[in-house]
């Protein structure tokens, strides 16, 4: 059979490897940042582009979609034309792929740090650059699908099936999590409320780490350790059990997220069941990468690629693990909200993520370069730097959760809350924080040693642009019907795509639709009414300034809570909340009975000065919400979007809602001057004022269930019959 000759295209793996590093170290110092301002909460606090809450968000979204994105992209871009023995289909598409990828991440930086958040984890970025992505995400499928039907080897390799359910899933999750109607050019509400979004949100942020952060590096996996180990891998029988479990199984499991809550019990029950069935294809994968190892374990003592790769492959292990233990309610109960799964988190992103990340660098960079890795010793350096900075920041994190939690936790002989003071189990937690900052020190260290050997290696080699390489001609992939089921389907990208997402979809309806359609799943509550146009500013300040980062909104079912907060939270409290907020850790305490516990004038203070009401607090300071005007001018364009995802507002209401939003906000001012508040250190304390808002949205909060009062009765409008709200 004759050969035919082709090229890989380098060109692209070496811009997306070069990214990877440059995000990846700007997005660990971004992380280094924010962990010390845990230690000294006045670090940078004068600037309040650089204040924890909008940091958080960058950090996270560097990381993810930054740091491990271009990585994802720099490991496909390399071995997918290898693997099918063809180049990729379009290099223009690879190209636009590539600037379209850090034109959406430059559009993260020049946003988040200036507030303009959708509050949603990992998906805070606003609808115009959801939109960018989705774009460049078909983008990428379109190049992979195609340079896939285009390809000289019959059967897709187990690599390829990984990174097939990547692009399919992700495009699935961004679309549906990303369903929000815009009110001005970069503000948006999502169309669910209350319940349905944390369960969309969560569907979506679980599998966002399922599909985004563990496919594609088991792709990476399989590709790399039979390379760097010379073998092939060690079952193929594993890796088909491996795939199609892990797919099916992984996207039922984001109900874990939110036991104790709001969400119906059934859904819970169901991300509990499936999250312990996730254990058995995870460490499937987990034993088939370590066991192809077998007879090569003496190459780990020797080759930096092999190390990264096996503890990376490790740590994947221990966290898939860990994961399932948290959906037990029991154990959940006590890490959630905690620092512990800051830890569980980051155990998988440094050394899982992280060290394959590495280990691609460490073996793709001489190859295109056609030279020898600069220093081995420096990549042990960069190793033993990696693993020690994430030992040491991840074991302070669980010490420090399980501290934090029984805290929380803890009664006297009498009854009664032994730290009644939230602030009593922070200040326990202030060396574990530091700790903490040292381990993630450490894991920099170690990634610019890496940078600087990377770089050294491009140095002293010769960059190979394109990479000629020869196979048979194209032949017909689906000719030959006498091979076993999975081997015919390998055979056939385009079926093996329709039934990938057909077993990624179905947990996701099962769990979302009766949700939606079974009223009796979010009971209503008659008293709860939709916020005032004032509430609506200072919950958008709020969402800004990434509140929901510190405080949850959610009391769960235990008498601990409850004796710290009041009544546990209700799904038909939430029903007007686009989008919800109930957070996912507690650095500070829960708010979602803050309303009427403090004066307007004690809300003041402490967002000036937390210390002048708490001492020792580690809350930022916001002193610029005294100086910074509140939005009147887009609150029409909010309040019709707000009544275009539900909230009942009366037709004509936004021509009325500016008068409201003023009235309000001078009652609360005039009552604050008539305490003496009229300033503070000098700075005049007027109606106009952001912070006015955010007293007005942090005073109604879980307050309409005790139905003790109308919050829309002083207002102007409710002198005109249903000018305000329209009676459902």
């Amino acid at each position: 059979m004759s050969l035919e000759t082709f090229k890989y295209d380098n060109n692209i793996v070496r811009k997306f490897g070069i990214a990877a590093l440059i995000f990846g170290v700007v997005g660990f110092l971004v992380g280094l940042i924010i962990a010390l301002k845990l230690i000294f909460p006045d670090f940078l606090g004068f600037i309040p582009e650089l204040s924890y809450g909008r940091l958080r968000p960058l950090h996270t979204n560097a990381v993810i979609f930054a740091f491990a994105g271009n990585a994802i992209f720099y490991g496909v871009y390399y071995s997918l034309p290898r693997l099918c023995k063809a180049p990729m289909w379009s290099e223009k598409l690879s190209n636009i792929h590539f600037w379209g990828w850090q034109l959406i991440i430059v559009s993260a930086v020049l946003t988040l740090p200036f507030g303009i958040n959708t509050s949603k984890e990992y998906a805070e970025l606003e609808w115009p650059i959801d939109i960018a992505i989705t774009l460049i995400w078909v983008v990428f499928g379109i190049n992979m699908i195609m340079t896939i039907m285009k390809r000289r080897e019959k059967h897709l390799y187990v690599a390829i099936w990984f990174y097939i359910a990547t692009f399919v899933t992700v495009a699935v999750l961004h679309v549906v999590n990303s369903f929000e109607m815009p009110a001005t050019l970069l503000k948006s509400y999502p169309v669910y409320a209350g319940v349905q979004d944390a369960l969309v949100q969560w569907w979506y942020g679980h599998n966002a780490v399922a599909f985004f952060l563990t496919t594609p590096f088991l792709g990476i996996m399989y590709y790399f350790i039979p390379k760097a180990a010379n073998r092939p891998i060690f079952s193929y029988r594993l890796s088909i059990v491996h795939f199609w479990s892990l797919i099916f199984i992984y996207i039922w499991a984001g109900p874990h997220h939110l036991l104790y809550t709001s969400l119906p019990g059934w859904a819970q029950a169901l991300g509990t069941v499936f999250s312990l069935m996730l254990i058995a294809p995870s460490w499937g994968g987990m034993l088939n990468g370590l066991l192809t190892l077998r007879g090569a374990w003496d190459k780990v003592r020797e080759d930096p690629v092999l190390k990264f790769l096996v503890v990376g492959v490790t740590a994947y292990g221990m966290v898939t693990f860990e994961g399932p233990m948290l959906s037990i309610a029991n154990v959940n109960a006590i890490a959630h909200y905690s620092d512990y799964i800051i830890g569980h988190v980051h155990n998988g992103a440094l050394l899982w993520n992280g060290g394959l990340t590495f280990a691609m660098l460490y073996y793709i960079t001489p190859r295109i370069y056609k030279t020898k890795l600069y220093s081995v010793k420096l990549a042990n350096v960069h190793f033993w730097f990696a693993t020690l900075g994430a030992i040491f920041y991840v074991i302070p994190m669980y010490w420090g959760g399980i501290t934090q939690s029984l805290l929380w936790k803890e009664f006297t002989s009498e009854g009664l809350l032994r730290y009644p003071n939230f602030l009593e189990t922070v200040v326990q937690l202030i060396p574990m924080y530091a700790l903490r900052a040292i381990g993630g020190s450490l894991f920099i260290v170690g990634a610019v040693t890496g940078t600087y050997n990377l770089f050294k290696t491009t140095r002293q080699g010769l960059f190979t642009a394109t990479e000629e390489d020869s196979a048979p001609a194209v032949i017909d992939p689906a000719a030959g019907h006498t091979e076993k089921w999975h081997r015919r389907l390998e055979s056939r990208p385009i079926q093996f795509t329709a039934l990938v997402l057909v077993a990624i979809l179905i947990g996701g309806i099962i769990e979302y639709v009766p949700t939606v359609l079974v009223d009796s799943n979010i009971p209503t509550i008659a008293s709860v009414k939709p916020y005032t146009p004032l509430e609506v500013e200072g919950r958008d300040i709020y969402i800004a300034e990434g509140c929901n980062g510190c405080h949850s909104q959610m009391i769960r079912p235990f008498r601990s809570e409850t004796e710290r907060y009041g009544e546990y939270s209700k799904a038909g409290e939430f029903v007007y909340d686009h989008p919800f907020l109930w957070g996912s850790k507690r650095t500070g305490p829960d708010l979602h009975r803050i309303g009427g516990k403090y004066p307007d004038s004690w809300h003041l203070r402490h967002m000036y000065d937390p210390t002048s009401t708490s001492p020792g607090s580690i809350m930022p300071a916001y002193p610029w919400m005294l100086e910074k005007d509140m939005d009147y001018e887009t609150i029409p364009e909010r309040i019709n979007a707000l009544r275009a995802v539900g909230v009942p507002y009366a037709e004509g209401y936004e021509d009325l809602a500016v008068r409201d939003m003023r009235a309000q906000a001078e009652q609360i001012t005039s009552e604050l001057k008539a305490n003496g508040f009229d300033q503070i250190d000098g700075i005049q304390v007027t109606s106009d004022k952001q912070i006015i808002a955010m007293i007005a949205y942090l005073q109604r909060l879980g307050i309409d269930i005790k139905g003790d009062a109308n919050p829309w009765d002083a207002l102007p409008s409710s002198t005109r019959i249903g000018a305000n709200i329209e009676e459902e």
